[in-house]
């Protein structure tokens, strides 16, 4: 007997896009506890992350997530799923997966 076909319950999760550089904002903005609406976003759901560089280098963000730590690249999306566990996305992925919910 082989594979069934299923398809993916329609669910509504909230996402934010990482990009301190993109929002105009220097990497220090964000280790001082005041990077804008994704840190906030994040230290009032309390999710663990730090950003993490290395010289001469992007900034990346490191994500606790339920499988252990994620890392997520500028302009990936952080995402804030069904059981209210935080994961980054890759933006290709996003946009084949999510759309805009009323």
């Amino acid at each position: 007997m082989g594979p069934s076909k299923y398809r993916k319950k329609p669910v509504v999760i909230e996402a934010m896009q990482f990009g301190c550089y993109q929002d105009g904002e220097a990497p220090a903005s964000w280790n001082d506890n005041k990077g804008g609406d994704l840190w906030r976003w994040m230290y009032e759901h309390n999710v663990l992350f730090r950003l993490h560089q290395v010289d001469p280098g992007p900034v990346c963000m490191i994500v606790k997530t339920l499988e252990g730590e994620m890392t997520a690249d500028i302009g990936d999306w952080i995402i804030k799923g069904v059981a209210g566990e935080f994961y980054p996305c890759k933006p290709d992925i996003f946009q084949a997966t999510y759309e805009a919910a009323e």
